[in-house]
């Protein structure tokens, strides 16, 4: 047997040694590389996480939110001193003393780890929490806890215990789309973090841990206990008293969000996306924690979508048995309104259709449809700029246009012509719509020589194309571009009629001109937006520029208020205040409109199905649909506002006016000549004029397409 050889003892130490200090510089440089890679500490000092866009009403009231985390910052000051100790009681109650790891929770996840061989959630301190929900990923590896333990570390070195308190709960989430504790009250008390009371304190720290198994709104009972765990632990560590602990014990969780929900203005609020959206970007605008400030009135959305709905579920309810006898697929009916605010061209309320999830289409924006007779204001305006008055006589008569070339040529007015026409003109061309144009009056009756107050009151339709022969349609054009129509006009006759498409927004916006005296205003929906810091971005001035004369403007609106005295527009009477409007069908029926103003308020209601080839009924249009819808919705809207009338600028004088003829009856304003009637001063025939042709009026209401 050989002999075992001895070693040395320096060699042995000499190789130990030297195995550590490799082993010692491997490590270093592994642990330095790890360190290098993890996220840097200081970005905390510049840290904003997620907050949402708030959006306002007119009144600085919070009515919407945009966000990927609803949530909102707040001071560690304005975090009441309960929520705070209910955290530590309930998460971390050592929080004031360790140095960012506990030595007792480090020590359970180990023998955890032994035990079962795997890593397990618990024991994180709220530093822990912190480094892991801001800066690393949920993950279970042993990688991703040796991440959290040196960023904690880290996060102690650099931020006192109430910054990285404050920093832990504006960022944790809450359940319910609620991150911070400020969007939490809300979400679940509609409260103020700083005005929570002790139990909703409780409430809201026993939600993190797992915040769907414990939300109130979904997990009662295992909210309920988890809540009254935070009361006993505060208790137990001289947060609260006895006393305290059994009055919240005795208070009940919230069942449902107290929040009020962003049920109204969808349309509204789609169409403040689109626009800011380009400008800002997504991630500003959805997690920069902007505050938008807009001209939306609550009272009159709310007004507006409750008047569209109902009017029109039950028209939908009418209408099933005309589908079913068509054999045709029942369609719901479409409505859009929309409300401007004449002084300023602030949009008070808006309605793009029915139903948001449905359809996001706009409605009271994109659609563009004929406008019928709403149009004819504008004909009526230029008239008046041409140098007519109310009192020129027109003639409803039979008209007759035959196209030659590209032009069309009147050529009768003669009823006796009229039956000859087929003399001279081939059968064929007689019923082409694109040879031959007979615009026709609703009634299909004619009354001769009338007013051209009367012609619009009563919406004449030949007595409108008469106009626009006399005044050109150019002028018309002229006329409606002044107001702000800007969708392309035919340069035809049949203009007169309402026969180019425009959109409801833009014929809103050119009524308001006539409600404010003259004065044009571009629409906008934002008065100013701000950064979550309060610093301007950007905010609105109203864009206005005098387009008419206070005196054109008073002579439409005179005229337009005996629409609604005396005309088509007969039930927005029921408004009970003074008005003014418009209605207006297209032919067939596929499209029924009133637009309409008061001193305060101008909008407008278009009814009709998004498939135009689909009639709204023989005996719909806008007098009966869309005017009643107009006048629910103006009085909610206008409900607890003044009764105003229209100023009467300088410069207007009043003359009795024989209709029939159009001459001077008696140079006395209406109240001296009612006067001078009653002391039997005045002549009873021209009394008797005025009355006989207001009651032939009243019995010859008329809504006339063409």
């Amino acid at each position: 047997m050989k002999p075992k050889k001895k070693h040395n003892p320096f060699f042995n130490f000499f190789a130990i040694t030297i195995t550590i200090s490799i082993l010692i510089i491997v490590v270093g440089k592994i642990t330095a590389n790890f360190i290098d890679s993890l996220p840097s500490i200081q970005q905390l000092g510049n840290y904003t996480p997620n907050l949402s866009t708030k959006i306002y009403d007119k009144d600085n009231n919070l009515i919407a939110e945009l966000f990927t985390e609803r949530r909102a910052l707040i001071p560690i000051n304005e975090i009441p001193v309960d929520l705070q100790n209910a955290f530590i009681a309930i998460e971390d109650n050592d929080f004031f003393q360790h140095w960012g790891l506990s030595t007792k929770g480090t020590i359970r996840a180990f023998l955890r780890i032994l035990l079962k061989g795997k890593l397990a959630e618990g024991g994180s301190t709220i530093t822990q929490q912190l480094a892991k929900t801001i800066f690393l990923t949920r993950e279970k590896t042993l990688i991703r806890k040796i991440k959290e333990a040196l960023l904690t570390i880290q996060l102690e070195k650099n931020y006192s215990k109430d910054e990285i308190l404050q920093f832990y709960i504006n960022q944790i989430y809450f359940g319910s789309g609620a991150y911070g504790v400020q969007s939490a009250a809300r979400i679940y008390f509609n409260k103020k973090a700083q005005d929570l009371s002790l139990t909703e304190c409780a409430t809201l720290a026993a939600i993190p841990k797992s915040p769907n198994y414990y939300n109130p709104f979904k997990n009662e009972k295992a909210s309920l206990a988890r809540r009254n765990l935070v009361l006993l632990r505060m208790k137990e560590l001289g947060y609260i008293t006895k006393k305290q602990e059994e009055e919240a014990l005795a208070t009940a969780l919230p069942t449902k969000e107290n929040a009020p929900k962003e049920e109204t203005g969808h349309y509204f609020m789609e169409f403040l996306r689109i626009m800011l959206e380009p400008k800002y970007g997504t991630n500003i605008l959805f997690k920069a924690g902007l505050s938008i400030y807009t001209t939306l009135d609550m009272q009159a959305q709310t007004a507006a979508e409750k008047s569209i709905e109902e009017a029109l579920a039950k028209f939908d309810e009418n209408k099933v048995k005309v589908f079913e006898k068509a054999k045709q697929e029942s369609v719901k009916v479409q409505g859009a309104l929309i409300a401007i605010d004449p002084k300023n061209g602030a949009i008070r309320a808006m309605v793009g259709g029915r139903n948001f999830k449905e359809s996001q289409f706009n409605r009271a924006l994109q659609a563009k449809r004929q406008p019928g007779s709403s149009f004819k204001p504008f004909v009526y305006l230029a008239a008046i700029e041409a140098g007519f008055t109310p009192a020129t006589i027109l003639n409803d008569e039979p008209i007759v246009f035959v196209c030659k070339g590209n032009s069309w040529n009147l050529i009768s007015r003669d009823i006796t012509t009229l039956e000859t026409i087929a003399e001279t003109v081939s059968e064929k061309d007689l019923i082409d719509t694109n040879k031959i144009w007979s615009p026709t009056n609703y009634s299909k009756k004619y009354r001769g020589p009338v007013t051209l107050r009367t012609a619009l009151a009563l919406s004449i339709n030949t007595c409108t194309v008469e106009t626009i022969i006399r005044i050109t349609p150019a002028k018309v054009i002229e006329v409606a571009r002044n107001l702000g129509i800007s969708t392309p006009l035919t340069n035809s006759f049949s203009l007169a009629l309402g026969s180019s498409d425009v959109t409801l927004q833009e014929m809103v916006s050119a009524f308001a001109t006539f409600a404010s005296g003259g004065v044009k205003t571009n629409p906008y929906i934002i008065t100013k937006i701000t950064d979550k810091d309060g610093k301007i971005l950007e905010q609105n001035i109203p864009q206005q520029e005098e387009v008419l004369s206070s005196q054109s403007c008073f002579i439409i609106t005179n005229m337009l208020k005996a629409v609604v005295e005396k005309g088509s527009g007969w039930y927005a009477k029921n408004l009970g205040r003074p008005c003014a409007g418009k209605t207006g069908t297209t032919n067939d029926s596929s499209d029924a409109w009133f637009i309409g103003y008061t001193p305060q308020l101008a909008a407008g209601v278009w009814v009709g199905y998004d498939d135009r080839s689909i009639s709204l009924g023989e005996r719909v249009y806008g007098g009966n649909i869309a005017c009643p819808i107009w006048t629910q919705f103006m009085k909610e809207s206008l409900d607890g506002k003044p009764v105003l009338d229209f100023t009467q600028p300088e410069n207007i004088e009043w003359a009795l006016i024989d209709p029939h003829t159009g001459l001077l009856a008696l140079s006395k304003t209406p109240d001296a000549f009612l006067e001078a009637f009653i002391k039997g001063t005045t002549p009873t025939r021209y009394y008797n004029k005025i009355i006989l042709d207001s009651e032939r009026q009243d019995l010859s209401i008329e809504e006339e397409g063409f």
